[in-house]
């Protein structure tokens, strides 16, 4: 633990690396989380983040509180992904502009070995976070874009591919399946790629988890061949594209339009009015997919490295 000096204010912020986060530092965390999503338009932690807050990972948490104990300002660094440790960190916006974001990021250089690239990702691309990167010599390694489309719009129907069948995905009878086929479409997926049992019933343990929503697409034999799991958000309430992932054996016979439209409609069919999703910038033929379906560029998101 250290102290630093406010020069604006002359208060005196705490510094803090834990390698577990109480049930109380959790809250002050996700309540800075949800000060910075309302200024900035964009979540400044992705889901894997928050659902790992309260579990005893291998992650480390960087915290600035001020002198009420209130968490101005959090890093987060993940050093077991296997291209190397990445991170995140946020500012309250009340608390912006006084070096903080500075002070993140170098704590968050000092706990990596020099010779390992880092990672950061900055939610919704914004020119501060553009300016710390290049201050610190980050480069743009990655971008994720954030699409919308409208669900009062028409949307046609889903043809599947001859042979094969659409139901919900069954908790419990389609796990190991689903992990095989999901390690199989994102083979190359720095993220999602890694998915195993442990990821996959920490999101069915979620409030929002809904197996009606979660679509499988099946050959006669009932082999898994592709998926659409879909999520709704609420405040606002908003549907996700979660994860579409098809069996890269099964390409080219529009199955992933099928299951795209598919999902669409049932988030429609439950009175959402917009839907969302997440694709890598890099993934031409997903972002013409989703741009030939009717959705545009809503935000964007950039993994810094250096």
């Amino acid at each position: 633990m250290g102290h630093v000096a406010d020069p604006v204010t002359q208060t005196t912020v705490t510094v803090e690396w834990s390698d577990l986060l109480h049930p109380a530092q959790v809250d002050r965390v996700l309540k800075l989380a949800a000060a910075a999503a309302d200024t900035d338009g964009a979540d400044p932690l992705p889901e894997q983040v928050v659902i790992g807050l309260r579990d005893a990972t291998s992650a480390r948490h960087l915290t600035l509180s001020d002198p009420a104990g209130e968490t101005i300002g959090y890093g987060h660094l993940d050093p077991t992904d296997p291209a190397g440790p990445v991170a995140e960190l946020v500012v309250h916006p009340a608390h912006r502009r006084r070096g903080y974001g500075r002070r993140l990021l170098a704590g968050l250089l000092d706990a990596v070995d020099p010779a390992t690239p880092l990672r950061v990702w900055a939610h919704g691309d914004h020119p501060s976070a553009a300016a710390l990167a290049l201050d610190y010599g980050f480069v743009r390694d990655r971008v994720l874009l954030q699409l919308r489309r409208k669900l009062t719009e028409p949307l046609p129907e889903p043809v599947l591919p001859a042979g094969v069948r659409m139901r919900s995905f069954v908790p419990g009878q389609d796990d190991d399946a689903w992990v095989a086929l999901n390690a199989k479409a994102f083979a190359d997926h720095p993220e999602q790629g890694r998915w195993g049992l442990p990821q996959l019933h920490a999101r069915i343990a979620q409030p929002w988890f809904d197996p009606a929503g979660f679509l499988v697409a099946e050959d006669p034999a009932g082999r898994l061949l592709g998926f659409h799991w879909t999520k709704v958000h609420t405040g606002p309430a908003v549907g996700e594209v979660y994860v579409l992932g098809v069996d890269p054996d099964a390409h080219g016979g529009g199955l992933g339009r099928a299951l795209t439209l598919a999902g669409l409609r049932h988030l429609a069919a439950a009175g959402l009015h917009r839907a969302m999703l997440y694709v890598d910038e890099s993934n031409t033929a997903a972002v013409r997919l989703y741009t030939r379906l009717g959705f545009l560029r809503w935000s964007t998101d950039v993994n810094y490295k250096r």
